[in-house]
């Protein structure tokens, strides 16, 4: 079957790649986008440069939330790669009726979409946030997500649970990847390596929420990308899936031990403010990948040392 991919978030940080590495692979890409406001639209439309003149992508900017939108969606569609969402833990405590109107609603679009079309093969991107304070690590995907701490994490395992209905009552091939901590080449302006990259090479204070004893599992984002694929391979090798599956590096790093490393890297002196830690921010990440090794061939292999340098290097790049 030649396949056709419609990638929701396909102008963001993570949908941008994905959609670059497939359409490399000679199959054609739908992208959508709204061009939400959380971050500058010129942002987004910087990350769709390397695809719009590819022949075979076609992009379409609209809102999921408005199922309307997605009855005009080309006809030969095959399968779903669902990436959009609205983004951000802190601000998910502030506005949580937005999340929950663009992650859960929106997801219930493209389910009914899916459904009225008869697709039956979808990718969702789901979030380490659901495993909220787990005293468990590595995090399993076995492991009870019942006390998420933000509105965002609640809204993202809202969606696997929708998803498991749907494929119950309607047969869908849906796997749910939990990333952790993505970073690299077109993060967004909000995440933390971007942030202390760029105040460390304008000379500006680092600024930590805390101690800088937390810790994340950074993953980078062509290791993301390749576990993306090797799920949609899965997927479209095999019928009744239903599954949850970890994409994380399964190195965890202090924020502490990575303002070092981003000091290192950008040969600036480190000057660093703390403040007081957030409401919604977990203490530790780690994923248990066994499972996506077992099942995708998963294999992280990108360095946080190399991924900063070329997170760096990319940065350095766009603010000439």
């Amino acid at each position: 079957m030649e396949h056709k991919i419609l990638i929701t978030g396909a102008a963001g940080f993570i949908g941008s790649h994905v959609a670059e590495h497939f359409l490399n692979s000679g199959i054609s890409v739908v992208g959508i986008d709204n061009f939400d406001d959380f971050y500058s639209r010129n942002i987004k439309e910087r990350n769709l440069e390397s695809v719009l003149s590819h022949p075979g992508f076609s992009f379409i900017e609209a809102d999921i939330t408005n199922s309307a939108v997605l009855k005009k969606l080309p006809a030969d569609i095959n399968s779903v790669i669902h990436l959009a969402a609205k983004a951000g833990v802190r601000p998910s405590i502030q506005n949580p009726e937005a999340y929950i109107k663009n992650n859960i609603t929106g997801t219930w679009n493209i389910l009914e979409m899916m459904k009225d079309r008869k697709i039956s093969k979808m990718i969702f991107a789901s979030s380490s946030s659901v495993y909220g304070n787990n005293p468990k690590v590595p995090f399993s995907e076995s492991d009870s997500v019942d006390n998420p701490i933000s509105p965002y994490a609640f809204t993202k395992k809202s969606c696997e649970l929708m998803n498991y209905v749907y494929h119950h009552l309607y047969e869908m091939d849906i796997l749910n990847l939990r990333f952790f901590t993505v970073y690299g080449e077109r993060q967004r302006p909000d995440l933390a390596i971007y942030k202390f990259i760029d105040a460390a090479l304008e000379g500006n204070p680092v600024t930590l929420y805390g101690d800088g004893s937390t810790a994340r599992d950074y993953t980078y984002v062509k290791d993301i990308v390749n576990g993306v694929v090797s799920a949609f391979d899965y997927l479209h090798a095999g019928k009744n899936i239903y599954d949850v599956i970890n994409l994380g590096n399964n190195k965890p790093l202090k924020l502490s031990e990575l303002v070092d490393l981003i000091y290192a890297i950008t040969g600036k002196n480190k000057n660093v403010v703390y403040l007081e830690k957030q409401p919604g921010d977990v203490e530790y990440t780690c994923a248990d990948i066994s499972k996506a090794k077992k099942i995708l061939g998963y294999n992280p292999s990108t360095s946080m040392k190399q991924g900063l340098e070329n997170f760096a290097a990319w940065f350095k790049t766009i603010k000439k």
